[in-house]
């Protein structure tokens, strides 16, 4: 009687357990988030195959790891699963979304990945090739190099590999990482710059000559170039205008301190618009191969050498050099037989490592290539991933792409810029244009480590690009660049909006005329708002925060911060219509608003409900062709104050006339404009907040708030 009655207890329990079980099942089903009940949904409708290290290219990729008797499991390479994808639409067709998971690791590319259209998915079941859930895939371009020994050189340890595809001219990099970091070739002076002494055939007045006057050869300084080991590799770096020019020494005659290089400078030697030569420095000198973190690589005897950091041994770093150049991954449609890669996503995925070679320089490092590059692409997405250690720029969109989305990248450590769209020539055939490319929330920094000159984001002949909510710095020339037309001519550029972006230590003393946002052209629909723009500062002139450059008409600039500049806060060199309001202005250091050439017949600007904040410096400047009696700008309605009491309004450089207020009145400017405290909550800490008895609101000034600038959480 008591078995049974402990029999029925225990089935009752059982039967208890499971039905509590069941319902609580169905309560978790009832309170999953829609993510949660998202996720599940949609998983059973993905097609998925699998990519990892240790998988075989002769698996069927359906596994995320190799089966107990290892005879299926995941590809080992994400050409393998590409090709597999093509399989199955062939076979079947594409009736499912697929994704490709990629497991964590090196996945090390012996050429770059390429999509073609036959790789194209579809609106409704796009391709997605994305990493594994909580791990860490590398795309890299880069090998492992090993079996180094110790040696003496010059008194110092060094370390040396010798690697047999240099010596046999198969390979030669020009970059090496040790443990992530960028290493240096060794370089001349060690700290600062050489100066050209003397170019053939220039006349003494240096200023007569063109731009585009350049040389293949100059004079230098005693003892500052010599003929060095293995001097076709040696490279010249000249630093002048808004440029670097890298390019090779051909032959050094050392009896008369001459140097001759292997091809033409683009731009005339000289110093800016001075009448002096300009900076240069040599690198990848052998002899020079002194101080830690510096490596010489010899391509005739195919050694490497690596003076090492003081922390690091032999046995506990990581030394890659990039093998492949430029490119990583190719997105190839033929825009001109409306032929498009569309519809694949590359999702939080890292891409290392690709080497660069000499190319033409011109602004913005605008031939550079991208590690990914896409080309004829539609409806396509580079999402959370994060691009590093490159030789170019980090993500490219060419000629003939749209709809492209560029959201919550990582893109640092970069030979060249982040990020480039467009073409350089205005697309003649619709099909070739590129248009609404959506690049937003990404962390641009530390670039131009070889083409100084680079953007952060550079917009060439593009139209309906939305650019914002970026973190953009530590580049050595321009933030953010749009247009690619001198002039009044015709532009393709327009109906970009630039906002929310956080921009700052831009130019850092290196190279000229330069601004945390650039422009060029007519552009009609363009606008720039709602933009944190500071410590901006150039080598010569042109450290700007806003930069509307030459011909750049009717674009709106408004509810901007921008302060700490070199040059100034606003700068419009020419154009035509621009409205320039609600905008706050601070701490330039040569002063706030420049105008650089004042033209007839048309209104350069209108400037309106501004709060310009100076520390002794003027607020307006002319530059070298002003001529503010054109009345070619309407000012009004802005508030201004300057901390150290001075009364300085504007300042003419050309004449070097200054004016007052009373003066500035005169001439019919800011008539209803008044001086004041703005009464910011802490402007020496940089709050710009206005506190609610500020006399900015008597100009209708209407406040604004920068609280959500730069990239958004994910």
């Amino acid at each position: 009687m008591n078995k049974r009655y402990i029999s029925i207890t225990l089935m009752f329990i059982v039967i208890s357990a499971f039905i509590y079980a069941f319902f609580h099942l169905l309560l978790r089903m009832e309170h999953m988030t829609s993510n949660e009940a998202s996720q599940m949904q949609n998983t059973s409708k993905f097609i998925i195959f699998y990519v990892s290290p240790n998988g075989s290219d002769s698996w069927s990729g359906k596994l995320p790891e190799p089966n107990k008797d290892r005879t299926d499991g995941p590809f080992a390479t994400i050409t393998r699963a590409r090709d597999a994808i093509r399989e199955l639409k062939r076979k079947e067709g594409l009736k499912s979304p697929i994704i490709v998971m990629i497991r964590g690791g090196i996945y090390h590319l012996k050429e770059p990945l390429i999509f073609t259209p036959e790789d194209s998915g579809t609106n409704e079941c796009p391709i997605i090739y994305q990493a594994y859930p909580g791990e860490h895939p590398i795309i890299s371009g880069g090998v492992l190099l090993k079996e180094f020994n110790v040696e003496d050189l010059n008194g110092k340890k060094v370390w040396v590999t010798e690697i047999p595809e240099v010596k046999e001219g198969k390979w030669y990099f020009r970059q090496l990482f040790v443990n992530g970091e960028r290493r240096s070739r060794p370089r001349l002076p060690k700290h600062g710059f050489y100066h050209i002494a003397s170019v053939p055939n220039y006349p003494m007045m240096l200023l007569k000559l063109r731009l585009q006057e350049g040389s293949n050869s100059f004079s230098y300084n005693p003892g500052d170039i010599k003929n060095w080991r293995n001097l076709q590799d040696v490279e010249i770096v000249i630093l002048h205008f808004w440029i670097e020019e890298r390019i090779p020494i051909k032959s050094v005659n050392e009896e008369h301190n001459s140097v001759t290089l292997t091809s033409k400078t683009l731009f005339v030697l000289r110093d800016g618009w001075h009448n002096k030569y300009p900076r240069y420095y040599v690198e990848n000198v052998f002899e020079a191969l002194s101080e830690p973190g510096e490596w010489y690589l010899d391509r005739n005897s195919g050694k490497l050498y690596y003076i090492p950091m003081p922390n690091e041994r032999l046995g506990n770093v990581t030394i890659v050099a990039p093998r492949l150049k430029w490119y990583l991954i190719k997105f190839l449609g033929e825009p001109s037989k409306s032929r498009y890669v569309e519809h694949i996503v590359l999702k939080g995925l890292t891409f290392q490592y690709t080497d660069w070679d000499y190319i033409l320089s011109h602004q913005a490092a605008s031939l550079v290539p991208g590690a990914i590059y896409l080309k004829g692409a539609k409806s396509c997405t580079i999402e959370f991933c994060t691009i590093s250690h490159v030789g170019g720029y980090g993500i490219e969109v060419s000629s003939g792409c749209s709809d492209i989305r560029i959201v919550g990248n990582e893109i640092h450590d970069i030979g060249a810029g982040g990020i480039k769209v467009g073409t350089h020539e205005i697309p003649r055939n619709p099909l070739e244009a590129t248009h609404h490319i959506v690049i937003t929330d990404n962390h641009i920094h530390h670039g131009g480590r070889i083409f100084h000159s680079a953007v952060g984001i550079c917009i060439g002949h593009g139209r309906c690009n939305l650019i914002a909510h970026n973190h953009i710095h530590d580049l050595y020339y321009t933030g953010i660049s749009i247009g690619w037309t001198w002039g009044y001519g015709e532009s393709y550029t327009r109906y970009n909006v630039v906002e929310f972006n956080h921009i700052h230590d831009i130019g850092q003393g290196l190279l000229s005329d330069l601004g945390g946002i650039y422009t060029l052209g007519i552009q009609p629909g363009t606008v720039i708002r709602y933009n944190l723009i500071y410590n901006i500062e150039a080598y010569d002139y042109g450290g700007w925060g806003i930069y509307l450059d030459e011909g750049s008409s009717y674009i709106l600039v408004e509810n901007n911060i921008v302060y700490n500049t070199m040059s100034g806060s606003f700068h419009q060199h020419y154009g035509r219509e621009n409205v320039i309001r609600n905008n706050i202005f601070a701490f330039g250091k040569k002063g706030l608003i420049v105008l650089s050439k004042g033209e007839e017949g048309h209104i350069a600007f209108v400037f309106e409900r501004n709060i310009l904040v100076s520390n002794g410096s003027p607020l307006f400047v002319g530059g070298y062709a002003e001529k503010f009696t054109l009345r070619n700008i309407i000012s009004n309605y802005n508030l201004f104050w300057d901390i150290s009491g001075k009364e300085l309004i504007f300042f003419e450089e050309s004449t070097g006339r200054k004016y007052t207020l009373s003066q500035w009145r005169d001439l019919n400017y800011d008539t209803f404009s008044i001086i004041a405290d703005p009464k910011f909550r802490n402007i020496m800490s940089y709050d710009f907040t206005l506190l609610e008895d500020s006399p900015a609101f008597r100009i209708c000034f209407k406040p604004f708030s920068l609280s959500d600038v730069g990239p958004r959480r994910k």
